[in-house]
């Protein structure tokens, strides 16, 4: 079973949705003791960095999430979630983040229209085995802040909007898209199947 963290601040129902289509048991839930037998767990997130941080520590998820990943769990981590997985950002101040991956969020500087929203094409950055048999191709992207990853072998996929933006990063059984997947089509939907089979398969990512 796949658990969706419910912080009050995802997109909770097309996550599920896509789940469902795709023939995954999924719940819902802001239940610590679910997080703790689920299978993996997927961190949606719609909204501001430091609001989301807030929900997860007054519902004591951050610490459930932090303690279940570390054991090993798979947790895959969905836009806003994406960035919840590293150590800190700078939108609206400075904020903790769940330090899962180290490096930060930040703005986009520069001349560009704020947020990077709509379609954009997805490269791989390296090979690797969670990309076997999926193609490159367009996703859905809609945000206003992006990541700056410590480790570039953390990096596994990047866009491009005035310069390389990362799209998708990884480590072990941590995963992180900063595109809806589950917005973006058949390659997106492709990538949720890939991280939901391999957690029932119970392979790893790598």
């Amino acid at each position: 079973m796949i658990a969706i963290v419910d912080y009050g601040m995802g997109n909770l129902h097309s996550v599920s949705k896509a789940l469902e289509r795709m023939g995954f048991e999924y719940a819902v839930t802001e239940d610590p003791e679910v997080l703790r037998r689920a299978d993996a767990l997927i961190l949606p997130g719609v909204g501001a960095f430091g609001d989301a941080m807030r929900e997860l520590g007054e519902r004591g998820l951050d610490d459930v999430i932090r303690e279940e990943t570390l054991g090993g769990k798979p947790l895959l981590g969905i836009c806003l979630g994406m960035q919840l997985l590293f150590t800190s950002s700078e939108e609206h101040g400075y904020h903790q983040g769940l330090n899962l991956l180290p490096g930060h969020v930040v703005p986009f500087t520069g001349e560009m229209k704020v947020p990077h929203m709509g379609w954009n094409w997805l490269s791989f950055d390296r090979p690797h085995p969670f990309f076997s048999g999926i193609e490159e191709g367009h996703v859905y992207f809609v945000h206003s802040y992006h990541v700056q990853a410590n480790n570039p072998e953390d990096v596994w996929a990047v866009t491009d909007y005035h310069g390389p933006v990362t799209a998708i990063v990884g480590r072990g059984h941590i995963v992180g898209m900063q595109f809806h997947p589950e917005k973006s089509g058949d390659l997106g939907m492709a990538l949720l199947k890939r991280f939901a089979e391999r957690c029932q398969e119970k392979v790893g990512m790598v």
